[in-house]
């Protein structure tokens, strides 16, 4: 057995997968249906959409690559749907529906994981065919690093809601400061930011 394919290897994977998780989760706690579901950035991004994409992403990668289809209904994922269906919830798409959706994809993605060797190869099926396979292994790093870098989108839009910032309740990854402290340190940043503007003007390109 090789040391990628020992127990340790799948349980480290495991490990920041389910941090991801549960940080992206944590994000949607003690809001309202609209602060959830609201958009903050010009393209859109918000908390609810953010989870339902992700879970569509473990049941893609972590299911359907390996021969393992899940069941479930999700029709935002299917070719003829329109773009970026998977990254917002329709009025009629409950918050409990979502993350119970998701929660499931933990368990089948996790049933995956546990079935097959992390060397599997399996086909992901809306590649193109000339790259299409691609190791368990791949697929659960792939998988990670979506889900942090969603994780990392939800703890800005979180931030932009009500200022909650961190990876965990207990640990939110961030030194210690009032409002007050906080507005300084924008305050200092934004200083610094025009001071190296004036200094190192932008170049017109040809």
């Amino acid at each position: 057995m090789t040391a990628s394919e020992s127990p340790d290897a799948k349980a480290e994977l495991r490990l920041y997968l389910q941090s991801a998780r549960d940080a992206l989760l944590w994000k949607l706690e003690g809001l309202s249906e609209y602060d959830v579901r609201r958009p903050l950035t010009p393209t859109g991004t918000n908390l609810l959409g953010l989870v339902k994409h992700v879970a569509g992403v473990e049941f893609g990668y972590l299911g359907d690559t390996f021969a393992r289809p899940s069941g479930e209904p999700l029709p935002w994922v299917d070719e003829k749907a329109e773009a970026n269906a998977d990254m917002w919830a329709t009025a009629d798409e409950s918050r409990e529906q979502i993350v119970g959706l998701y929660h499931r994809a933990w368990a089948h993605a996790d049933a995956t994981i546990e079935a097959l060797p992390l060397d599997t190869v399996g086909t992901v099926p809306w590649w193109a065919p000339h790259r299409a396979e691609v190791t368990l292994h791949h697929a659960v790093v792939r998988v990670i690093a979506d889900a942090q870098r969603h994780a990392g989108h939800a703890d800005i839009v979180r931030e932009l809601i009500d200022g909650s910032v961190g990876m965990r309740e207990d640990n939110v990854a961030v030194p210690p400061g009032d409002a007050t402290y906080w507005e300084s340190h924008r305050n200092r940043l934004e200083q610094a930011a025009r001071e190296a503007d004036r200094a190192r003007p932008v170049v017109p390109g040809p």
